[in-house]
Protein backbone atom coordinates (compact mmCIF):
# COMPACT_ATOMS: atom_id res chain seq x y z
CA UNK A 1 0.00 0.00 0.00
CA UNK A 2 3.17 2.56 1.00
CA UNK A 3 4.52 2.03 -2.15
CA UNK A 4 1.43 2.59 -4.35
CA UNK A 5 0.96 5.84 -2.28
CA UNK A 6 4.35 6.65 -3.29
CA UNK A 7 3.97 6.16 -6.92
CA UNK A 8 0.84 8.02 -6.99
CA UNK A 9 2.77 11.33 -5.49
CA UNK A 10 5.40 10.90 -8.13
CA UNK A 11 3.11 10.41 -10.38
CA UNK A 12 1.57 13.75 -9.92
CA UNK A 13 4.62 15.79 -9.05
CA UNK A 14 5.41 14.50 -12.56
CA UNK A 15 2.63 15.87 -14.28
CA UNK A 16 3.15 18.97 -12.90
CA UNK A 17 6.85 19.30 -13.74
CA UNK A 18 5.67 18.35 -17.44
CA UNK A 19 3.17 20.72 -16.85
CA UNK A 20 5.68 23.58 -16.09
CA UNK A 21 8.13 22.86 -18.56
CA UNK A 22 5.30 22.26 -21.49
CA UNK A 23 3.77 25.57 -20.55
CA UNK A 24 7.30 26.92 -20.86
CA UNK A 25 7.80 25.66 -24.25
CA UNK A 26 4.28 26.98 -24.95
CA UNK A 27 5.33 30.54 -24.01
CA UNK A 28 8.39 30.14 -25.72
CA UNK A 29 6.55 29.41 -29.16
CA UNK A 30 3.82 32.61 -28.32
CA UNK A 31 5.78 35.16 -30.01
CA UNK A 32 7.18 33.23 -33.20
CA UNK A 33 3.28 32.53 -33.46
CA UNK A 34 2.63 36.13 -33.15
CA UNK A 35 5.48 37.17 -35.45
CA UNK A 36 3.04 35.34 -38.09
CA UNK A 37 0.34 37.35 -37.79
CA UNK A 38 1.41 40.83 -36.51
CA UNK A 39 4.03 43.68 -36.84
CA UNK A 40 3.88 44.68 -33.53
CA UNK A 41 5.46 41.81 -31.97
CA UNK A 42 9.25 41.81 -33.42
CA UNK A 43 11.45 39.76 -31.77
CA UNK A 44 14.97 38.59 -32.64
CA UNK A 45 17.40 35.98 -31.96
CA UNK A 46 18.64 38.03 -28.79
CA UNK A 47 15.13 38.37 -27.55
CA UNK A 48 14.17 34.36 -27.50
CA UNK A 49 17.70 33.36 -25.85
CA UNK A 50 17.26 36.03 -23.30
CA UNK A 51 13.60 35.08 -22.65
CA UNK A 52 14.54 31.35 -23.30
CA UNK A 53 16.99 31.56 -20.39
CA UNK A 54 14.75 33.33 -18.00
CA UNK A 55 12.07 30.49 -18.45
CA UNK A 56 14.75 27.22 -17.88
CA UNK A 57 15.58 29.35 -14.34
CA UNK A 58 12.06 29.57 -13.62
CA UNK A 59 11.63 25.50 -14.82
CA UNK A 60 14.65 24.51 -13.06
CA UNK A 61 14.36 26.21 -9.75
CA UNK A 62 10.54 25.17 -9.54
CA UNK A 63 12.01 21.34 -10.83
CA UNK A 64 14.66 21.37 -7.80
CA UNK A 65 12.08 22.83 -4.81
CA UNK A 66 10.03 19.52 -6.15
CA UNK A 67 12.46 16.78 -5.81
CA UNK A 68 14.10 18.74 -2.41
CA UNK A 69 10.82 18.62 -0.70
CA UNK A 70 7.53 16.40 -0.69
CA UNK A 71 5.74 19.45 0.80
CA UNK A 72 2.94 20.49 -1.66
CA UNK A 73 2.27 23.58 0.23
CA UNK A 74 6.68 24.34 -0.33
CA UNK A 75 6.47 23.56 -4.07
CA UNK A 76 3.06 25.86 -4.39
CA UNK A 77 5.28 28.42 -2.40
CA UNK A 78 8.31 28.09 -4.66
CA UNK A 79 6.11 28.54 -7.59
CA UNK A 80 4.26 32.10 -6.45
CA UNK A 81 7.64 33.10 -5.71
CA UNK A 82 9.06 31.81 -9.07
CA UNK A 83 6.13 33.45 -11.22
CA UNK A 84 6.62 36.49 -9.19
CA UNK A 85 10.16 37.19 -10.55
CA UNK A 86 9.68 36.13 -13.69
CA UNK A 87 7.15 38.61 -14.32
CA UNK A 88 8.77 41.06 -12.22
CA UNK A 89 12.07 40.74 -14.42
CA UNK A 90 10.17 40.29 -17.74
CA UNK A 91 8.04 43.67 -17.45
CA UNK A 92 11.27 45.54 -16.12
CA UNK A 93 13.49 44.36 -19.64
CA UNK A 94 10.16 44.26 -21.87
CA UNK A 95 8.48 47.83 -20.80
CA UNK A 96 9.96 48.81 -17.24
CA UNK A 97 7.79 50.01 -14.29
CA UNK A 98 9.35 53.02 -13.75
CA UNK A 99 9.16 55.17 -16.78
CA UNK A 100 10.32 53.12 -19.64
CA UNK A 101 12.68 49.77 -19.62
CA UNK A 102 15.86 52.18 -20.23
CA UNK A 103 15.24 54.33 -16.50
CA UNK A 104 18.41 53.24 -14.85
CA UNK A 105 15.57 53.06 -11.79
CA UNK A 106 14.10 50.15 -12.47
CA UNK A 107 17.47 48.31 -11.20
CA UNK A 108 15.85 48.98 -7.90
CA UNK A 109 13.85 45.97 -8.94
CA UNK A 110 17.19 43.59 -8.94
CA UNK A 111 17.45 45.07 -5.19
CA UNK A 112 14.44 43.30 -4.35
CA UNK A 113 15.40 40.14 -6.36
CA UNK A 114 18.15 40.15 -4.42
CA UNK A 115 16.56 40.13 -0.81
CA UNK A 116 14.96 37.53 -1.87
CA UNK A 117 18.07 35.78 -2.96
CA UNK A 118 19.69 37.08 0.16
CA UNK A 119 17.15 35.99 2.40
CA UNK A 120 16.83 32.43 1.07
CA UNK A 121 20.28 31.94 1.36
CA UNK A 122 20.43 33.28 4.95
CA UNK A 123 17.40 31.14 6.12
CA UNK A 124 18.98 27.81 4.49
CA UNK A 125 15.88 27.42 2.60
CA UNK A 126 13.70 26.13 5.19
CA UNK A 127 9.62 26.93 4.96
CA UNK A 128 10.27 29.31 8.33
CA UNK A 129 13.22 30.70 7.01
CA UNK A 130 11.59 31.53 3.23
CA UNK A 131 8.66 33.04 4.79
CA UNK A 132 10.24 35.58 6.61
CA UNK A 133 12.49 36.40 3.34
CA UNK A 134 9.75 36.84 1.51
CA UNK A 135 8.08 38.70 3.60
CA UNK A 136 11.53 41.09 3.66
CA UNK A 137 10.82 40.79 -0.02
CA UNK A 138 7.24 42.55 0.20
CA UNK A 139 8.69 45.34 2.18
CA UNK A 140 11.50 45.38 -0.50
CA UNK A 141 9.21 45.76 -3.19
CA UNK A 142 6.89 48.00 -0.85
CA UNK A 143 10.14 50.52 -0.06
CA UNK A 144 10.82 50.56 -4.30
CA UNK A 145 7.67 51.54 -4.85
CA UNK A 146 7.75 54.27 -2.36
CA UNK A 147 11.11 55.46 -3.46
CA UNK A 148 9.95 56.27 -7.20
CA UNK A 149 6.79 57.76 -6.27
CA UNK A 150 8.32 60.03 -3.64
CA UNK A 151 11.14 60.81 -5.77
CA UNK A 152 9.20 61.28 -9.07
CA UNK A 153 10.64 59.09 -10.97
CA UNK A 154 9.58 58.29 -14.12
CA UNK A 155 7.17 60.82 -13.82
CA UNK A 156 7.29 61.88 -17.30
CA UNK A 157 5.60 58.45 -18.34
CA UNK A 158 1.85 58.66 -19.20
CA UNK A 159 0.82 55.84 -16.70
CA UNK A 160 2.71 57.25 -13.64
CA UNK A 161 1.91 57.35 -10.82
CA UNK A 162 -1.06 54.73 -11.41
CA UNK A 163 1.10 51.64 -13.02
CA UNK A 164 3.70 52.32 -9.90
CA UNK A 165 1.30 51.85 -7.57
CA UNK A 166 -0.78 48.89 -8.86
CA UNK A 167 2.36 46.94 -9.98
CA UNK A 168 3.90 47.79 -6.64
CA UNK A 169 1.02 45.89 -4.89
CA UNK A 170 0.39 42.76 -7.06
CA UNK A 171 3.95 42.07 -6.61
CA UNK A 172 4.25 43.18 -2.78
CA UNK A 173 0.98 40.84 -2.77
CA UNK A 174 2.36 37.97 -4.37
CA UNK A 175 5.43 38.01 -2.20
CA UNK A 176 2.89 37.81 0.40
CA UNK A 177 1.02 34.93 -0.62
CA UNK A 178 4.34 32.89 -1.04
CA UNK A 179 5.41 33.75 2.39
CA UNK A 180 2.14 32.75 3.80
CA UNK A 181 2.26 29.53 2.12
CA UNK A 182 5.92 29.02 3.31
CA UNK A 183 4.75 29.92 7.04
CA UNK A 184 2.35 26.78 6.52
CA UNK A 185 4.30 24.68 5.00
CA UNK A 186 6.16 24.83 8.04
CA UNK A 187 3.76 24.13 10.30
CA UNK A 188 2.62 21.30 8.00
CA UNK A 189 5.95 19.82 8.45
CA UNK A 190 6.46 20.76 12.07
CA UNK A 191 9.53 22.85 11.45
CA UNK A 192 8.31 26.39 12.98
CA UNK A 193 11.81 27.22 13.91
Amino acid sequence: MARSAGNDEGQRGSRWRIAAWGSAAILLLLPLLAMQFTDEVDWDETDFVVFGAMLAIACGTFELSARMTGNALYRAAVGVAVVAAFILVWINLAVGIIGNEDNPANLMYGGVLAVAIIGAVIGRFRPIGMANALLATALAQALAGAIALIAGLGSTAPSFPEAIVVLTGFFAGLWLISAWLFRKAAHWSGSVI
